[in-house]
């Protein structure tokens, strides 16, 4: 049995890519799409300009690939694993590639802008390293796991005292 088994877990997210698109919404603006491509295009092979309808159909493709494309990079995620010896961060790319780090939780710093801008950067830090997480997120969904991760780590730092968690 591995010891990370019997550890206590403080913190333990997957973040993913928001898409408000789904499968189902995704195939109806392609069909409208398509239907309105087509009917232009006819239009225009009506009045003499066929190359036109060959354009047309090529829009279709471009956006039907573009948005595959999207849907693949939404397949990307980060996992986050706090127990009482690290926190692993382990990153998984849309075409299945894992990297994974691993840093101690007594020298991590939680770094995020509260307010949140745009260009906020939520950053763990600990000794020499830093590695920026979430970047697919919201500022807000950011700030908000930056507060989350301090939390369980305030909770993990004092696992053998009973005090309570920061404002």
């Amino acid at each position: 049995m591995s010891q990370n088994s019997t550890q206590a877990c403080y913190f333990d997210a997957e973040l993913t890519p928001h898409r408000s698109l789904s499968a189902r919404g995704f195939r109806v603006l392609i069909g409208v799409v398509a239907a309105a491509n087509l009917a232009v295009g006819i239009g225009f092979y009506w009045v003499g300009a066929w190359p036109v309808f060959g354009f047309m159909g090529l829009d279709v493709a471009l956006l039907y690939f573009l948005f595959r494309l999207n849907y693949r990079d939404a397949q990307e995620k980060e996992v986050l694993h706090l127990t009482d010896d690290a926190l692993t961060v382990r990153r998984i790319s849309a075409n299945g590639e894992e990297t994974r780090w691993t840093l101690e939780p007594y020298w991590l710093r939680v770094e995020m802008d509260d307010p949140p801008r745009h260009d906020s950067v939520l950053v763990l830090a600990a000794r020499e390293r830093r590695l920026a997480v979430g970047a697919f997120l919201t500022p807000e969904e950011r700030l908000a796991m930056a507060q989350a991760l301090r939390r369980a780590l305030h909770r993990q730092r004092n696992r053998h005292h009973l005090l309570p968690d920061p404002a």
